[in-house]
């Protein structure tokens, strides 16, 4: 693995997965990234299984696959890797992640929001 097409299909795979279009995730810039955190965490082997398939695991015998397609998609949406152990793959993962966009909040902790901002509520950015 590591070549652009690799990357084109994970993120053509993560689209899937996410319900995001490609582009979008494309814009994150954390294709490459989470590309080899998930080969670094299943394994080249499981991973290109995942890659192979056409649509989403859901057949006799596809548990692993059903939890690697779990784990990737959790890794989109908060920027961590289930585990064991559970990690943050990285701040711009955290920021990144699709939760905020899908909720259309701005990530806590990520822009200074200056004194007395708690008095407000949350600013809502355009959902996807």
């Amino acid at each position: 693995m590591g070549t652009r097409d690799d990357t084109s299909d994970f993120s053509a795979l993560s689209a899937r997965l996410t319900g995001f279009a490609p582009e979008d995730l494309e814009a994150t810039a954390l294709c490459d990234t989470y590309r080899r955190v998930a080969e670094e965490q299943l394994g080249t082997g499981r991973l290109a299984r995942l890659l192979a398939g056409t649509g989403l695991p859901d057949g006799p015998g596809e548990e692993d696959l059903l939890d690697a397609a779990r784990a990737l998609t959790l890794l989109w949406y908060t920027g961590s890797w289930p585990g064991p152990p559970p990690f943050v793959v990285s701040p711009h993962a955290y920021a990144q992640g699709l939760a905020w966009k899908a909720a259309g909040l701005t990530p806590p902790a990520t822009e200074p929001a200056g004194y007395g901002s708690w008095a407000h509520p949350p600013t809502r950015t355009d959902a996807r």
